[in-house]
């Protein structure tokens, strides 16, 4: 059986693993992606 605590604790794992793999690379690289919205879209209307 896959828990809610099991799942939360797996998505911290991969959040933890992003931040970290975000961390190394350089500011340029992140600079174009912090312009666009969390997921990548305009508002729908």
């Amino acid at each position: 059986m896959y828990s809610i605590e099991m799942a939360y604790a797996r998505m911290r794992e991969l959040q933890d693993l992003a931040n970290r793999s975000r961390a190394h690379r350089p500011a340029a690289a992140t600079e174009g992606k912090r312009r666009i919205g969390r997921n990548g879209s305009t508002k729908k209307r």
